[in-house]
């Protein structure tokens, strides 16, 4: 993907072993993000839980980049990344908060799943978000596109709570981008999907 990808103003670049050190420098910022999770918590179930340990979130991180077994969307403002949006097929990214359930009342598997959000302290409650995941819908379009499956909090009508506490955005969001609804998923989550053409 070239870099003449530009959602709202802002470059658009995949995660990759060139853009790592401008996702690397946003995690940075924020202390790895989540805690010091590095958005590895949904490559994990049930293995390669040692190999993680061993490296360290941050490491593994990198060598899973570096074999193109992590992807996301990167939102760019000049060469500094300050969102982005994980993304990839079930098999990359095959734990998700509430996976039984979400199993249970599976009807058709997902092509890609977007599973996490994050974005500079700095740019959030200006749409950040949003950018980012129509970025990472722009990517799995040019990789032929299919059933897309992500999994944002369902909050009352109303209630407003901290951005950082949103990993994967809201529901509200997610139907202005064009995803249906499906079905809840654990207290306050659900399932909503979008199918995408490929370009």
């Amino acid at each position: 993907m070239s870099s003449e990808l530009v959602v709202d103003g802002f470059r658009i670049e995949p995660l990759g072993p060139a853009t790592w050190d401008a996702f690397a420098d946003l995690a940075e910022r924020h202390n790895g993000v989540w805690g010091g999770c590095w958005c590895v918590y949904f490559h994990v179930y049930p293995d390669p839980v040692e190999e993680r340990r061993a490296l360290g979130n941050r490491e593994f991180k990198h060598q899973l980049v570096l074999a193109g077994r992590a992807h996301a969307a990167l939102v760019m403002d000049g060469d500094e990344a300050v969102a982005w949006a994980e993304f990839g097929p079930p098999e990359e990214l095959p734990n998700i908060h509430h996976r039984k359930e979400w199993e249970q009342g599976l009807e058709q598997r997902p092509d890609y799943r977007i599973t996490c959000l994050f974005v500079d302290r700095r740019y959030r409650r200006k749409g950040m978000a949003s950018v980012a995941v129509r970025g990472a819908l722009a990517l799995i379009a040019a990789e032929g596109g299919g059933l897309v499956e992500s999994y944002p909090h369902d909050l009352p009508p109303g209630k407003k709570t901290s951005a950082s506490f949103l990993y994967n955005a809201t529901r509200s969001m997610y139907e202005q981008l064009g995803f249906t609804y499906q079905r809840p998923k654990g207290k306050g989550n659900c399932v909503m999907t979008a199918q995408v053409p490929g370009r």
